[in-house]
């Protein structure tokens, strides 16, 4: 066992809790994943990106679980005080358990080669929302999810808690033109499509959901603008049949993401 971390300013902690903004890990290649969930998925799915485990002792499941995975990737498990572990997080309450892993350095086209479902997120900016739609994504089978324009960072802690390790479950990819994200999935063999108010009506076009696809969807507050809408091609939108004004985004992505997952998989 290795020795315990007992004190919060070590240089080390400080190192580690230095991640939580994004001009560290831009300059380290490294970000922060938080709680027993986001580290087992992370040990159990994308093992090789992990670097190093911090996680308090005790005999508790989850403890001896991520001991397990851990031993099993071989990836070292250093042990520390509960003050060091809150020391180290983004989150007020953290959970027992911190990892640092390695950003995966896919290329877009990586991400989309031989892809059918492709959810693009262009200036989220919503941590929140940007993990639910990395969620449901992952849930409905995505193949790759990719963050352009000034979207919030997927490596930044609130969005990598709130994906609730959907974010080591399939590519996720960032580039900031979204000229480049859309030449890059028609090169893929996919249909970009924008998730629009003013586009055609879901339920005219279902059928035409069987190909390949890669949906666009915009900022929270203004959705896409007209230059962004002509780049991407074909616009459609989720009919609202009560009294509410609109769906929030990750609602619609969601939407969006099954009907199209139905259609390919009928």
């Amino acid at each position: 066992m290795t020795e315990l971390i007992e004190n919060p300013k070590a240089p080390r902690v400080k190192r580690v809790a230095a991640l939580a903004r994004k001009k560290e890990r831009n300059e380290t290649g490294r970000f922060l994943i938080e709680g027993p969930q986001a580290v087992r998925e992370l040990l159990t799915y994308r093992p090789a990106l992990a670097e190093v485990v911090y996680a308090t002792t005790g005999t508790e499941a989850w403890q001896l679980e991520l001991d397990r995975l851990a031993s099993d990737a071989g990836v070292e498990i250093e042990r520390a005080t509960p003050q060091v572990i809150q020391a180290m997080a983004e989150t007020v309450q953290p959970q027992g358990v911190i990892a640092v892993a390695r950003i995966p350095e896919a290329t877009l086209s990586e991400a989309l080669a031989g892809a059918k479902l492709v959810a693009v997120m262009h200036e989220i900016r919503d941590p929140g929302n940007a993990g639910a739609v990395l969620r449901a994504a992952d849930a409905a089978g995505a193949d790759a999810v990719v963050f352009s324009g000034d979207s919030i960072d997927p490596w930044h802690p609130k969005v990598v808690r709130s994906t609730t390790g959907s974010l080591f479950h399939l590519p996720v990819v960032t580039e900031r033109s979204l000229d480049a994200v859309v030449a890059a999935a028609r090169d893929a063999g996919l249909e970009t499509i924008a998730a629009d108010v003013r586009g055609d009506e879901i339920t005219d076009v279902r059928a035409q959901l069987r190909g390949g696809i890669a949906w666009v969807f915009g900022n929270e507050a203004r959705g896409l603008g007209d230059a962004e809408r002509e780049v991407i091609g074909r616009s459609i939108r989720l009919p609202i049949y009560g009294a509410a004004e609109s769906l929030n985004l990750a609602t619609a992505a969601s939407v969006l993401l099954y009907e199209t997952a139905f259609a390919q998989r009928a």
